[in-house]
């Protein structure tokens, strides 16, 4: 919160962030008087929704379309859908973090455990939304080269959305425009269709967790990772509790802010499989996807299987992938140094009052676009691998949440019960135990088949 010093009598003028959030505000409250479930949802709904479709991203579309290429259907449609449960525990507890306090996350683990554990959460997600961003361009640029797009195009088209996105100077109007862009993730669902999938495989797979073909390799250890780091990361976490804030959503909005996690969750979590399910003729068909370098050569591979419209779908819901993330994790990085420097960081603040809060989301943009532009980038090998390190930085990302989650003084009545401390704890340890083994078969490669 900002410091104001005010001269006894004079009341100071409502800032324009103040006046739009008001607003925002006064439309909530009438829904809510005159009981009008559906529109109060609609008004409340955003954060939630977006988080998870914005981790739907190129390298989770990516790693969701190498997993259904290496193994079909069977294991990894099951876990993927415990991967978007466990991404919705976590959120849930962002939700009430931010309702709770009225500020960011970056903010809470600076005031609750100091600057080093603040700056150290600051590398974390730093580190993590730098590599994340570059493969959001890397899903633009591939998409596009589908439909012979030139790269410097695409990837330019790509800033200018992103940029363009953000002034309107409204959270509002933005959250509205994200959300548009968002719902053709599920352009991924089509495409499944057309792939004929054998629906009984899927029910026997979602019945009975089928067991993983050909054993635990490096692959699949590294898939796995992947996979989880395409639904749980550290940039969510900081993306929500502020986009909560920013909203002004207040106690009596919580049942509607889980709402909106759970439903995103599962939107998600459909689109993933779908993924998954697209390119399981490259499975059956044994195309060999380890050596494809992005989006382009999945969609033309399967163009012979799935035709040239299922290819296109494809190839679109690359592009809205990344074109979504990039603007959802650029404004999260943008919120955590606004709220570090306590400056002005909120969509609804004009350029003048908010300078650190775009410029950061402007300039953190355009490096990452300049990166993709680096000639003959293995881009699948990357992607994948963004998405384990993600996963390898995610456990302290949960330590603080959980820590934050439980302190009274911080969250009261809302705290965590222990049903939301058993589930965030399996959670930690689950990650930690799939990074430590990512590293031990690093260092030591020989210990399980290749």
């Amino acid at each position: 919160m900002d410091d104001l010093v005010q001269t006894p009598g004079l009341t100071l003028a409502p800032t324009r962030e103040e006046e739009l959030r008001e607003r925002d505000r006064a439309r909530v409250q009438e829904a809510r008087a005159r009981h009008r479930p559906i529109w109060l949802f609609f008004l409340l709904a955003g954060p939630g929704i977006l988080v998870m479709l914005g981790e739907n991203d190129g390298p989770s579309m990516l790693s969701y379309a190498t997993t259904g290429a290496s193994y079909g259907i069977g294991f990894f449609i099951p876990f993927i859908l415990l991967t978007f449960f466990m991404a919705f525990v976590v959120q849930e507890m962002t939700v009430r973090l931010g309702i709770a306090t009225q500020r960011g996350h970056a903010e809470l683990i600076f005031e609750r455990f100091g600057p080093f554990w603040g700056y150290f959460s600051m590398l974390d997600l730093t580190i993590g939304n730098v590599l994340t961003l570059i493969t959001e361009f890397i899903a633009i640029r591939a998409g596009a080269a589908y439909f012979g797009i030139p790269a410097l195009v695409a990837v330019a088209a790509g800033v200018v959305v992103v940029i363009l996105s953000v002034s309107f100077r409204r959270y509002f109007t933005w959250e509205r425009a994200a959300l548009a862009l968002a719902a053709f993730n599920m352009l991924f669902v089509p495409a499944a269709l057309m792939a004929h999938p054998d629906w009984n495989a899927v029910a026997h797979a979602l019945g009975t967790w089928s067991p993983l073909p050909g054993g635990v390799t490096a692959v699949f250890v590294t898939l796995l990772l992947a996979d989880v780091g395409a639904t749980v990361t550290p940039w969510m976490i900081f993306f929500q509790q502020s986009a909560v804030v920013d909203k002004g959503m207040t106690r009596d909005d919580l049942p509607q802010g889980r709402f909106d996690t759970g439903l995103g969750a599962l939107i998600a979590a459909v689109a993933a499989i779908a993924a998954v399910l697209v390119c399981v003729p490259l499975f059956e068909h044994h195309v060999n996807a380890a050596s494809f370098s992005g989006g382009t050569d999945f969609a033309s591979a399967l163009r012979p299987f799935i035709g040239g419209p299922g290819a296109a779908l494809f190839a679109l819901g690359m592009i809205e992938a990344g074109i979504v993330a990039a603007m959802t994790i650029s404004t999260s990085s943008a919120y955590a140094l606004g709220e570090v420097l306590r400056s002005k960081h909120s969509l609804n603040a004009s350029f003048v009052s908010a300078r650190p809060f775009y410029i950061t989301g402007a300039l953190s943009v355009i490096v990452a676009a300049a990166v993709v532009m680096i000639p003959h980038a293995p881009l699948l090998a990357i992607t994948i691998a963004v998405n384990v390190i993600a996963t390898l930085l995610m456990a302290p990302a949960l330590v603080f949440l959980l820590l934050l989650a439980n302190d009274r003084e911080v969250i009261g009545s809302l705290a965590n019960g222990i049903k939301s401390n058993l589930l965030g704890g399996a959670i930690v340890i689950l990650i930690t135990l799939m990074g430590t083994a990512y590293g031990l078969i690093t260092v030591f490669p020989g210990l399980i088949p290749k």
